[in-house]
């Protein structure tokens, strides 16, 4: 880009000014006048940075007025100063009289010299001709013209390097233009990028509130929860405080009832003896008498020598063999009038075959009793027939009148099965002392043998009404349940009635052993199926009716008899029994009263009358709940 020349202002009215003085034109102004005029500070006013911008567009406003009077002026300029030239060589041929005005030639022109631009000098010879000829208006106009032309080229420069300040700030503008567009699109996209942060953010923001809420409940949940199981353990420790005090107070009767039963042994000692004195005293009278008391002693020494063991031990194994025959072709088929379905009479075969079998039973079952005295002189192989015939003997009275009659002798019965019985070796007549007096033992309840141990639990549990003796035969009957032999033994000895008898809301304490024992049964195995159908009678149906009447009944205690219910609704035909003794019902409205928090009875509960076909009837009953709620 070339730089323009731009001429200064006032050039035209300095001509105008020459023109008034020679007569060329009109008069000049004096406010344009130019002999003060200072190019230093012209220049420095015009490339201020301060006042570029504003000095910028009057310049170019008065660039194009100049322009315009330019044109005008340059004609006018030109004859002027052909003109002056021409009256120059007119003067160069005057005579020498103008010589004088020389001097001031000289001064004009070394007041030129004086002027800003110094580099412009003519040579000295052609300076003093000039002078010489020249007249003085030439000189002063020649000087005027002088100052003007380096005033001119002063402006110029000035002009030029202004021209080149504009360039550069033109540029500088340019670039910081283009600095500002690449700031918008900077902004631009940081205003984008700031939206997208936003809505992220409020989008996680929206997460974190759904998330806090979330775990405020869960937190509220498990406040309840934790307050559920607080209440339910402090329920657990008042009744574990009032157990103990119980127990305190069993075992403080029990301990005066030992030294009461102390104290009636030894006065019945005393009374046997007082009798046998008295009867030695009145049969001394006569040889009669003591006759008879001859007779006694002679069958006193021969019951003694019966009880003695034979030397021959087959004839024991022979006896266990026929009481395992009878045990298992006879006494094992029981009138189970329980095990009908239509909940109508059953048939009753073979009554009076029954009926005598009851009758020996009872006749055997002292006999047997006595027995169990000399059971540690046999071998331990044999005691499992004995225990097997003496639980099936005990068994048959169950369906009998004669149970009432033989109370003693069967609680005898189970004490010494459960305590075991030792027994010292028995002295030989001869005169050979080689019978050894150390005592011997044998153990039923607390036998190593799994049958002996299992069939002794059932006859305690048939003939022992004392709550220790019982709670310690459910532990082990529980501890047996756990192995499959267990449960084949429970299914062969048909031992559901035996169980069902103290499922009873009587006997508290040994109401969760009872549910224990059957819920060992209840898991899968090979037995569950066998167990099932065993259960599915009118007796098991019974029992749970009348138990689920109980009010306010332990909630542990119905979640584990929901269970047994649940697996028992599977089978079609026990529907019958469920309608038959309205435990469905019953299960309804313990459905619909049951809190939601404890899921695991609402569960069984729901599968039982799903199971039943009783769905609808369910969700009825549960909306009506909720309304009410």
């Amino acid at each position: 880009m070339e730089p323009r020349l731009v001429k200064p202002p006032g050039q035209d009215v300095v001509v105008e000014r020459l023109k008034s003085r020679y007569g060329l034109g009109g008069g000049c102004p004096a406010e344009y006048d130019f002999s003060h005029f200072d190019p230093a500070k012209c220049k420095r006013s015009l490339t201020s940075p301060d006042d570029e911008l504003d000095s910028f567009q009057d310049l170019k406003q008065q660039e194009t007025e100049e322009d315009l009077i330019e044109s005008d002026d340059r004609v006018s300029t030109s004859k002027i100063t052909k003109e002056s030239f021409r009256e120059i060589e007119k003067a160069v041929a005057l005579p020498t009289n103008f010589a004088p005005n020389s001097g001031n030639w000289t001064e004009s022109c070394s007041g030129a010299s004086d002027s800003p631009l110094k580099h412009v000098s003519y040579p000295p010879s052609k300076a003093s001709n000039k002078q010489s000829l020249l007249p003085h208006q030439i000189n002063q106009i020649y000087d005027e013209l002088f100052q003007i032309h380096q005033k001119l080229q002063c402006e110029t420069a000035a002009q030029q390097e202004f021209a080149e300040e504009l360039q550069k700030r033109e540029r500088f503008l340019v670039e910081r233009e283009q600095l500002l567009f690449r700031h918008e699109t900077a902004l631009s996209k940081i205003k984008g990028v700031e939206e997208e942060v936003l809505t992220r953010f409020q989008i996680i923001k929206e997460q974190h509130d759904a998330e806090v809420e979330h775990l405020t409940e869960v937190l509220k949940e498990r406040n309840k929860e934790s307050k559920r199981l607080r209440s339910s353990f402090d329920a657990l420790k008042e009744l574990n405080d009032n157990l103990k005090k119980q127990l305190n107070e069993v075992n403080e009767e029990n301990r005066k009832m030992e030294i009461q039963a102390k104290r009636v042994q030894a006065r019945l000692d005393n009374l046997q003896r007082k009798y046998e004195f008295m009867t030695i005293q009145r049969l001394k009278g006569s040889s009669h008498a003591a006759h008879e008391m001859k007779s006694l002693k002679q069958e006193k020494v021969l019951v003694s020598k019966t009880y003695k063991v034979p030397l021959n031990a087959q004839i024991y194994e022979l006896l266990t063999v026929f009481m395992d025959w009878i045990s298992d072709h006879h006494l094992s088929k029981l009138k189970n009038e329980e095990y009908g379905i239509d909940g109508g009479k059953p048939v009753i075969k073979f009554a009076s075959q029954r009926n005598d079998i009851q009758e020996k039973c009872v006749k055997l079952l002292p006999v047997l009793t006595e027995q169990l005295q000399w059971m540690p002189f046999v071998s331990a192989k044999l005691h499992e027939p004995f225990v097997k015939f003496l639980y099936w003997s005990v068994r048959q009275l169950d369906a009998g009148t004669q149970h009432t009659t033989m109370t003693s002798t069967l609680r005898r019965l189970g004490e010494d099965l459960f305590k075991g019985v030792v027994t010292k070796g028995m002295p030989d007549n001869s005169s050979e002392h080689s019978v050894e007096n150390k005592p011997k033992t044998a153990a039923f309840f607390k036998s190593s043998n799994l049958p002996v141990r299992f069939l002794s639990t059932l006859i305690v549990l048939k003939t022992v009404t004392q709550a220790d003796y019982l709670a310690q035969a459910f532990d082990s009957l529980c501890l047996d349940l756990k192995t499959d032999e267990g449960k084949v033994l429970f299914l062969e000895c048909q031992a559901v009635p035996v169980v069902l008898s103290h499922l009873r809301i009587s006997s508290k304490g040994l109401l969760s052993n009872v549910i224990d024992s059957l819920l060992q049964m209840s898991v899968e195995s090979k037995s569950l199926q066998p167990f099932l159908e065993a259960c599915s009678n009118t007796l098991f149906f019974r029992t749970c009716s009348v138990l689920l009447r109980t009010p306010k009944l332990d909630l542990h205690i119905l979640e584990k008899l929901s269970i047994i219910l649940q697996k028992l609704s599977k089978i079609k035909s026990n529907k019958k029994l469920f309608e038959l003794f309205t435990i469905h019902l019953m299960l309804q409205e313990i459905q619909r009263t049951t809190h939601p928090e404890h899921a695991f009875l609402c569960i069984n509960l729901n599968s039982t009358l799903f199971n039943l076909g009783l769905t609808k009837c369910n969700s009825l009953a549960s909306n009506a709940s909720h309304e009410t709620g």
